[in-house]
């Protein structure tokens, strides 16, 4: 099973500069989303809500 990238092609970072505000991703699961197995594609996947609509939890570090 694919799971396709959430990019929006419209990175921009947070003012850390550890995550893009579009998609929600770190810079690392950016960099390593092409190698990365279904499952943890999926694990990230299931994360992103959260971080960008600022839910439970530390937005500024994912």
């Amino acid at each position: 099973m694919t799971i396709p990238s959430p990019c929006r092609k419209v990175c921009t970072l947070d003012d850390a500069g550890e995550w893009c505000t579009a998609c929600g991703r770190t810079l690392d699961e950016i960099t390593r989303w092409a190698t990365l197995a279904p499952k943890e594609r999926k694990a990230i996947m299931a994360q992103l809500p959260e971080r960008l609509d600022g839910g439970p939890g530390d937005r500024s570090r994912p």
